[in-house]
């Protein structure tokens, strides 16, 4: 997880130069991130393989039926409904416009940005749930022993890997992981916390624009 804790630092860094217009074009921004999250989910699997481990224990069993899928779809719709309420709730206490500003600067501007911005939503929700779910919620719980302590502090490291939105987002982040981390280890997959998250950022911009509206 060292990786993760360098892009974080950097993150903030880069997020800076980006709200004052110094960073690289939306595009490039966004082929970067999603290389970055490849990278990152690579390591894991080979480590996993590495030490004798089946991928699986990183998403979970694969569907066998079409009542498991249409099950984790509707979970990760219920997930995607009960994290904007926590979102909403934890987040009631930020100053007007000021969650808005802190992903302004991330959002797609034209369609092709658009289409980059689903792909990069699409590969976030299955690379991190993979990632901070499947893999760092796991070791965290057998070294700690606890499956409570397992999801906060996996929650902690998600909600810091996204500090470059600013603390208090970022702590908003935090508290809307622990649902998903709670659902990953009573379902035993990451496959609804995949769906709900690549849902959640895809419809980001949409938010944004209503909420400006």
């Amino acid at each position: 997880m060292v990786a993760v804790a360098i892009n974080a630092y950097y993150g903030t860094i880069r997020s800076a130069h980006q709200r004052a217009g110094l960073g690289p074009s939306r595009p490039y921004m966004y082929l970067r991130t999603m290389l970055f999250e490849f990278v990152v989910l690579a390591i894991v699997v080979v480590g996993v393989r590495i030490r004798g481990g089946s991928v699986q224990a990183i998403f979970g069993q694969r569907w066998r039926s079409l009542r498991q899928l249409l099950t984790d779809l509707g979970l990760g719709v219920l997930l995607l409904l009960a994290s904007t309420v926590v979102a909403s709730i934890f987040g009631s206490h930020q100053s007007e416009g000021s969650g808005e500003h802190s992903i302004s600067y991330l959002l797609p501007q034209t369609w092709n940005e658009t289409l980059m911005w689903v792909a990069l939503s699409i590969t976030a929700g299955v690379c991190e749930e993979a990632v901070y779910r499947g893999y760092l919620q796991r070791q965290l719980t057998a070294l700690t022993r606890s499956v409570p302590a397992g999801i906060v502090l996996s929650a902690a490291a998600f909600g810091a890997a996204h500090a470059y939105q600013g603390l208090q987002r970022a702590s908003v982040i935090a508290a809307a992981a622990l649902l998903f981390g709670w659902l990953a280890q009573k379902r035993g997959t990451v496959r609804p916390g995949m769906i709900a998250h690549s849902l959640q950022d895809a419809v980001a911009p949409l938010l944004v624009k209503y909420m400006r509206h």
